[in-house]
């Protein structure tokens, strides 16, 4: 059985005590883990302050390079590890329209380079004869990172990349679920950066409480649910650390009558279910015109009928298994409260029969808000769709949640979806497409879905400290 170590001052640090890793598609153990525990956290984070002054100091340039350098070795190490995240995450290695283990890692690849590519440029906004004045943006110190299990290396790149870029060190931890892949990243990484630049720790709840609240820790960047993230902020207010939270989303898209149902369920298939729902940003609520209901659940149905479930490393699988037992006890719980509610079930809806933890894509209907499969995030392949005849309805259900991550429009209209669109209460929206974002694009929440942006300039600025610099002339 694969073991995979520690990463703390470029070192490799097992413990005496282990943890299996599960597939979630067999629900056996594949690998083996280190227990980390706060003591590690001190360790890591002595090491991460270590090393910050001269990976500070090393012109951005400098550091562009070693993060160029590290996206060359993960392609070189690629078909490690996509399998390796198929085994700890289930995913397909392709997957229903490419979603799958390959595509996170070549996303992520490609991730990394476009972040080593941002600037933050000196802006100069007062320049004569008494004085000039200059904005400079400083790296915070030490950044403190607690990834999901939903998507492990992409998830790390969005939060290491731009902390490196930016001069900071970083003390991590990967979710305890899908630690596999990010422990193997950390080895590669550790190749190309400094001992101490970037160390990893394994372990629960007594590591993610050790890094928020470490009085070293200079800043905080945490993505997962709404309520571990309050949690994440209590602690960290202890010294006031910088915060960015990327917590969870209940999206809703809306679609408008004058689409083709034919035509444009497969793309709202793919936006509910890509990742088997696993993502924050996947339709968790398709609000549905009253004109199209019928045939636009019917066309999903469709879909999901002709869905493959099985073992991510068959090339035939289109979807795999939820990532771990909790969140299948969550999507059969919310299965079975919508059905005592009177829902009615196109496709799927029980666990499937055999090992894993698989649970078919599930359209449901003749459902409302007030449900708890509406209200609540599901993260997971169950969809209900909702009927409305009043746009204006529609819209204020869609915005009577206290999630605002990501919503949609869907429309031939583009000039009348735009004007819709922007009435939805969160951080990102979408025309005709949802969960599409870009490494050049800020995405951030608002309401309980999070503080603060990620991605581009946006997100590379959050790593940072201003410092204004006044020069009198006179």
């Amino acid at each position: 059985m694969e073991v995979f170590p520690m990463i703390i001052d470029g070192q490799k640090v097992m413990t005496h005590e282990t943890v299996g890793v599960i597939n979630p598609a067999t629900g056996d153990h594949f690998a083996q883990v280190p227990t980390g525990t706060s003591q590690h956290v001190d360790d890591a984070v002595v090491a991460a302050r270590a090393a910050f002054p001269g990976w500070s100091a090393l012109n951005q340039c400098e550091r562009r390079t070693r993060l160029y350098e590290l996206a060359d070795a993960l392609e070189t190490n690629m078909p490690e590890l996509t399998t390796l995240l198929t085994r700890e995450t289930g995913k397909p290695i392709n997957g229903y329209s490419g979603i799958g283990s390959s595509r996170e890692v070549l996303g992520s690849i490609k991730w990394m380079r476009v972040t080593a590519e941002t600037e933050l440029p000196v802006q100069v906004i007062q320049d004569d004869e008494l004085a000039r004045i200059e904005v400079h943006h400083k790296p915070i110190g030490i950044v403190g990172s607690i990834t999901p299990w939903n998507w492990p290396l992409m998830i790390a790149v969005w939060h290491y990349a731009p902390a490196l870029l930016a001069g900071n060190t970083l003390v991590a931890k990967p979710s305890e679920f899908t630690p596999a892949t990010t422990l193997r990243f950390a080895e590669i990484a550790n190749d190309f950066l400094p001992p101490g630049v970037l160390n990893v720790v394994v372990g629960g709840a007594e590591v993610g409480a050790a890094i928020a609240e470490h009085a070293d820790i200079n800043k905080i960047v945490f993505t997962g649910s709404s309520d571990t993230g309050r949690a994440v902020m209590r602690a960290a207010s202890k010294n006031l650390k910088r915060l960015t939270l990327e917590l969870g989303g209940n999206d809703a898209g809306i679609v408008l009558p004058d689409v083709d149902p034919k035509e444009i369920a497969p793309k709202l298939f793919r936006a509910c279910f890509h990742n088997n729902g696993q993502t924050c940003q996947a339709i968790k609520r398709l609000y549905v015109h009253q004109d199209i209901y019928q045939e636009i659940c019917g066309e999903m149905a469709l879909i999901a009928r002709s869905i493959r479930n099985g073992n991510g490393l068959d090339d035939a699988t289109d979807l795999g298994p939820l990532q771990n037992e909790k969140q299948l006890n969550i999507v059969s719980e919310l299965a079975a409260d919508a059905k005592a509610a009177g829902a009615t079930f196109l496709t799927g809806g029980e666990v499937l029969e055999g090992s894993g933890y698989f649970f078919p894509p599930t359209i449901v209907t003749n459902i409302n808000d007030g449900t708890r499969l509406v209200d609540e995030e599901q993260f997971g392949p169950i969809v209900p769709v909702i009927e409305y005849s009043d746009i204006d309805n529609a819209i204020r259900l869609a915005n009577n949640n206290s999630a605002g991550l990501g919503g949609s429009i869907w429309s031939n209209n583009l000039h009348y979806a735009t004007k819709l669109v922007a009435r939805l209460e969160c951080g990102t929206v979408w025309v005709n497409t949802h969960a599409e974002i870009q490494p050049n694009a800020p995405m951030g929440g608002i309401k309980q879905s999070g503080i603060g942006y990620e991605f581009g300039h946006w997100g590379l600025a959050e790593n940072t400290n201003i410092q204004t610099i006044k020069i009198s002339k006179v």
